[in-house]
C-alpha cells in the first residue's frame, strides 16, 4: 500500500484533536507495529502469486476474482463501522468524493492484481509505489500546485527507472512472458491509487471521519467489482481450496492488519517517515518472491527499480515542508 505524503499529514490533523487525551505509546511500540503493517502488506504479491500458482489461472478474469473477493471480506469485517456514517455530519460532496475513491481503489487493485499475471513481483510492486509521483502531477494539473524543482528531478529520475525497466524485461526465470503489459498496468494501478489518495483527502476535509470515510469507499469498491466476476465469467466457485485461503489471508494480513497498521503508526510517526518505509514493500516483496519462487529479476530490473525508489524518495522528502503547512 502507497500512501502520499500530503494524504497522511492530512489525516494526522484530523486526528490530533482526539489524540491529544490518549497516552501516546513508546517509540518502539510504534516501530514495532509499523514493521508489521509493512512486512503485512509486503505479502500481498506474495498472496497473488500463490493464488494464481494454485488456480492455474492467469489474466483479467482471475483477478476481477481475488480483487472482488479481498474487498468484500474487508467490506463485510468494517460493517459495524456503518454506524459511524449515520452519526457523521458531513458536507454531500464529502460522500460523493467518498464513493470515486472507492471507484478509484476498485480499478486499482484490478490493475495491480493483474499485472501480476504478466510481469515480475518486483517490476509490478515498484511500479506501484511511484503513487507520489501521480500525486505531485495530478496536483499541479487540478488544483494547480506548484511543483518544487527538486520534486521534478525526483520525476525524472523516477522515469528513468521505469524506462529501464520496460527495457530489462522480465525475470530470468519465468514464464511471465509479457512484461510490458504487465508493467503498463502496475503504472495504472499507481496512477488510480493516486485519484484514490486525492479523493479521500478531499472527503475528510469536507468532514468525512476516517471511520465512515474507510467504511463508505471499502463498500463502494465492492459493490462495484463483485458482478464482474460473474459478467467475465469466472464467478466464485470451483476454484481449489488454496486459493479460498489465499484470498482469506489477503484480506486479513495485507488489508485489515497490513493497512491498519500503517494508519495507526502515521498517529505518532512523521508522515514522510511512514512514507518512507511503504517504499519497503517491493524490497520485502521482491526478497519473499525470491524465497518462494526462485524469482530473480534481471539486472535491468533491479537498477531501474532501485532508480525509481531513488527518484520516490527524493519527491517525498521535497514535499515535506508543504505538507507541514496544511
Amino acid at each position: 500500500m502507497a500512501q502520499s505524503v500530503c494524504m497522511l499529514q492530512n489525516i494526522k490533523s484530523i486526528d490530533h484533536s482526539c489524540l491529544k487525551f490518549m497516552r501516546s505509546p513508546k517509540l518502539w511500540q510504534v516501530t514495532f507495529i509499523l514493521t508489521i503493517g509493512i512486512l503485512s502488506v509486503s505479502s500481498t504479491a506474495i498472496f497473488i502469486r500463490l493464488a494464481l500458482e494454485a488456480s492455474g489461472k492467469l489474466g483479467l478474469e482471475f483477478s476481477l476474482f481475488l480483487a472482488a473477493s479481498r474487498l468484500i471480506i474487508a467490506s463485510i469485517v468494517l460493517f459495524p463501522a456503518w454506524k459511524t456514517v449515520v452519526k457523521n455530519k458531513a458536507n454531500v460532496k464529502a460522500y460523493y468524493y467518498a464513493i470515486g475513491a472507492g471507484f478509484s481503489l476498485a480499478f486499482h487493485f484490478v490493475c495491480w492484481i493483474t499485472s501480476l499475471s504478466f510481469t515480475s513481483i518486483a517490476a509490478s510492486t515498484t511500479l506501484v509505489t511511484t503513487n507520489p509521483i501521480w500525486v505531485a502531477l495530478l496536483s499541479w494539473f487540478w488544483f494547480g500546485e506548484k511543483i518544487k524543482k527538486i520534486t521534478i528531478l525526483g520525476i525524472f529520475i523516477a522515469l528513468l527507472g521505469g524506462i529501464l525497466i520496460a527495457l530489462g524485461g522480465n525475470d530470468l526465470n519465468n514464464s511471465y512472458n509479457q512484461p510490458m503489459l504487465g508493467n503498463v498496468l502496475a503504472l495504472m494501478g499507481a496512477l488510480f491509487v493516486s485519484f484514490y489518495l486525492i479523493f479521500g483527502k478531499i472527503s475528510q476535509q469536507e468532514g468525512l471521519n476516517i471511520s465512515s470515510y474507510s467504511v463508505i469507499v471499502y463498500t463502494t469498491a465492492a459493490i462495484l467489482l463483485f458482478p464482474l466476476p460473474f459478467v467475465f465469467g469466472s464467478g466464485y466457485s470451483n476454484y481449489p481450496n488454496p486459493v479460498y485461503l489465499y484470498v482469506l489471508l489477503m484480506a486479513i494480513f495485507s488489508q485489515l492488519i497490513g493497512h491498519t497498521s500503517i494508519n495507526w503508526s502515521v498517529r505518532y510517526v512523521s508522515p514522510t517517515l511512514i512514507t518512507l518505509a511503504i517504499l519497503f514493500e517491493p524490497i520485502g516483496s521482491s526478497f519473499l518472491g525470491f524465497l518462494l519462487f526462485q524469482e530473480i529479476p534481471s539486472i535491468l530490473v533491479l537498477i531501474g527499480a532501485f532508480i525509481i525508489l531513488v527518484g520516490v524518495i527524493i519527491a517525498v522528502v521535497s514535499s515535506q515542508d508543504k505538507c507541514k503547512s496544511v
